[in-house]
């Protein structure tokens, strides 16, 4: 029997086959597979199986700069250094997502309800337009969903995003060091306030410390600054459902909103069916309950 705690080295963690939806689940920048330790075991007690794997630079498969591992800590050379995962692309990660549901797919299910927080909406709207006959639902959780040719960046200093609290934590020039580059392990009492307020203002600050002890420092730039082709017969295919996060102040909700109304634009034929939580950016670590469940009733749906 393999649990989310238990898998062979290389195979994605998960729960024992079932006959509801599997899951599969794209975390957000900074993070890891680990963001979803807490939902999994939920979504198994709702009978379904549920997969999360790092993205490549993240997590497990992420690379340090020298500089942030350096003690005492040097903050110019920090803003400098050249990122070691400057070469991933969105690409990479597009692959890896898609090489995870054929995974799941092997084991007896034809499609998966695939689930992207944050940055991991990029990598699941290029999986849902090269892949749609694989996807039951497709799911953001207050994530970025651009419209077609639109990148990341496109959407950050929109004035829907007005009063976000990501930008103000970056550490370096994302054109020189090849990241958006951040230092979350900062001994700085406000910059530790303001992590919290941008991710996860409903967690404690205990968790929030424990959480940011895991982030890593570099999402790279690549992905971020690369434009997103859909079409209507691809991702424009596949239901499409999105999770507003109320409290959030990563992605404002007013941003949020637009994505909706940009795909709306894009395929009327399809309308995103939206759901809300009162909620911080990370309901997966802060409110995962309250999550899985809205997760399967979307699977039923």
């Amino acid at each position: 029997m393999t649990t989310e705690n238990q898998k062979s080295p290389g195979q994605p963690a998960g729960h024992v086959l079932t006959s509801k939806l599997p899951f599969v689940l794209v975390h957000g920048g900074w993070q890891g597979a680990w963001a979803y330790e807490r939902v999994i075991p939920q979504l198994a007690g709702l009978g379904h199986t549920a997969v999360a794997r790092d993205l490549p630079a993240h997590g497990l498969n992420a690379r340090f700069p020298v500089s942030y591992l350096a003690r005492p800590f040097d903050s110019s050379a920090f803003a400098t250094e050249e990122s070691p995962v400057a070469a991933t692309t969105l690409e990479d990660y597009v692959a890896s997502v898609i090489q995870t549901i054929e995974e799941v797919r092997s084991h007896g299910h034809d499609k998966v309800v695939l689930v992207g927080h944050s940055m991991g909406g990029l990598a699941i709207t290029g999986v849902a337009e090269r892949v749609p006959q694989h996807i039951a639902h497709l799911v953001y959780v207050a994530a970025f969903m651009p419209k077609s040719g639109a990148s990341l960046f496109d959407y950050h200093a929109a004035p829907e995003n007005s009063g976000e609290r990501i930008g103000p934590l970056a550490k370096a020039d994302p054109a020189i060091v090849g990241a958006l580059r951040m230092d979350y392990r900062s001994d700085d009492p406000a910059c530790r306030a303001n992590g919290r307020m941008a991710l996860c203002s409903d967690m404690s600050e205990e968790d929030y410390l424990s959480m940011s002890s895991m982030m890593t420092p570099d999402a790279p730039l690549a992905p971020l600054i690369t434009p997103l082709v859909t079409t209507q017969e691809g991702w424009g295919s596949v239901r499409r459902h999105y999770v507003k996060c109320l409290q959030d102040e990563a992605i404002r909700p007013a941003l949020q909103q637009r994505f909706i109304e940009e795909a709306d634009a894009f395929v009327p034929a399809r309308l995103t069916t939206v759901h809300e939580m009162d909620a911080s950016h990370l309901p997966l670590l802060s409110q995962p309950g309250a999550l899985a469940e809205l997760l399967s009733r979307i699977a039923a749906s």
